[in-house]
């Protein structure tokens, strides 16, 4: 699901068309690109992010919508001005390729924040990757936006960074450490072990967990900590995750994505007779075949028109941010179903596991747990997501367990025993 070359090409032209509206109105505008196009961590069917930087005293909304509708750039009935939001913007649907876009006037926040999450990226080799399948996990759930009770793109990065910050034992700034155990050890924390009644998240000075009394003391407006907690490492004031009211249904999808990992690369996995069947990654991410149509039809209509020209990447930074690690190129971008290589989650090894400095564990428990979300789909129009990997992760999962039926029975943990990374 990593952004292919052609994708990234179509959204430059719909970015390419709204600025040529606005250049017509105000030639000394400067429009800028923020959000994930900006840093490359979209997924297909992401909006685009855009600023419009002028000298008005009021953000020009309705002057704007007029003439986007003049120039046929968007799908009529799709364009909404929320001049009433706390950041007034205008949302619309591309009409040529119905990609949505949210335009804002004059907040610097967006654009600053798309900044910081890149020179990160340049810490943390891995963190793209991480973020990718979180937000894929989060989307086909419906827990990927605030208003509907998930938490923001902004919100999940500082989780990522916050984890990848304190993780206790694997150095995530080495392109070969283990991405597999990293994801079911940010599924663990966030899922079963980070206490979210009493802890916040602090990004500033290599991160911390502090205790919400001492964020209430730097909170502005007088909020009170939210249960999902995050200092904005840009804004100290703020509380990133303030408005995820269904920051516990989040908790509970990452503790049902842990269960099904912890299973899956299980030693007992390798005897159940469908070890066969699917990835162990596509126990949890899945793709609809509408997204997989829309991929194909961006290929054919975009694949003869990608432009890499220096001044294009040099604006969006795209490939530079998630570019595979050590220089190795890209594979198998064009093989179907999927462009990209997938991402297999890599084994850590039995001493890895059982070193005294971890923080956390990971335990086997019994099958009947596995019944807190959606089983799998199995319908042959959803395919099993994909990702591109840097080569030295990729290594082969057993499958996973048999979804079962019935309550969760309640099973001592025990530990488990990994296989190492080098076993297909």
């Amino acid at each position: 699901m990593s952004p292919r070359p052609e994708e990234a090409a179509m959204r430059r032209e719909v970015v390419k068309r709204i600025e040529t509206v606005i250049k017509d109105l105000w030639p000394t505008a400067d429009v800028q690109i923020f959000g994930s196009f900006s840093t490359g961590l979209y997924l297909p069917t992401s909006d685009i992010d855009l600023v419009v930087f002028g000298k008005w005293e009021r953000p020009p909304l309705q002057l704007l919508e007029q003439a986007l509708r003049k120039h046929n750039v968007a799908e009529p009935y799709s364009i909404k001005v929320l001049d009433k939001a706390t950041v007034p913007i205008i949302k619309l649907t591309d009409q040529e390729t119905e990609v949505k876009v949210d335009i804002s006037f004059n907040v610097e926040t967006g654009v600053k924040a798309a900044r910081f999450i890149k020179e990160y990226m340049k810490k943390y080799s891995l963190l793209p990757y991480l973020i990718l399948v979180l937000k894929q996990f989060l989307l086909q759930r419906d827990l990927n936006e605030v208003f509907t009770g998930g938490i923001s793109s902004y919100s999940l990065i500082l989780m990522a960074i916050s984890f990848l910050q304190l993780h206790p034992r694997i150095d995530a700034r080495r392109a070969d450490e283990n991405l597999g155990m990293l994801l079911i050890e940010f599924f663990e924390l966030y899922g079963r072990n980070f206490n979210y009644l009493k802890t916040g998240i602090r990004i500033k000075n290599g991160g911390a967990y502090i205790a919400k009394e001492e964020i209430m003391k730097v909170m502005t407006n007088g909020y009170r900590p939210s249960m999902l907690c995050i200092e904005d490492p840009l804004l100290p004031g703020n509380d990133v995750g303030r408005s995820s009211y269904g920051a516990m249904q989040v908790k509970q999808v990452f503790d049902y994505a842990y269960i099904v990992l912890s299973h899956a690369v299980s030693p007992l996995a390798r005897s159940y007779p469908n070890r066969d069947s699917e990835s162990t990654l596509g126990r949890i991410i899945k793709v609809t075949q509408e997204v997989i149509d829309y991929r194909a039809w961006i290929k054919k209509k975009w694949g003869s028109k990608i432009n890499l020209s220096p001044e294009l990447d040099n604006r969006l930074k795209i490939r530079d941010q998630i570019a595979p690690c050590n220089g190795e190129q890209q594979q198998n971008r064009d093989s179907e179903p999927s462009y990209n290589q997938r991402l297999a989650l890599s084994l850590a090894s039995t001493q890895q596991l059982s070193s005294g400095s971890s923080a956390s564990s990971v335990s086997s428990l019994s099958g009947s747990d596995i019944d807190s979300d959606t089983p799998p789909c199995t319908a042959p129009n959803v395919y099993q997501f994909s990702l591109q990997a840097p080569t030295q992760l990729m290594a082969s999962l057993p499958p996973a367990l048999p979804m079962p039926s019935g309550k969760p029975q309640s099973a001592p943990p025990r530990a488990l025993i990994m296989a190492a990374s080098n076993q297909v």
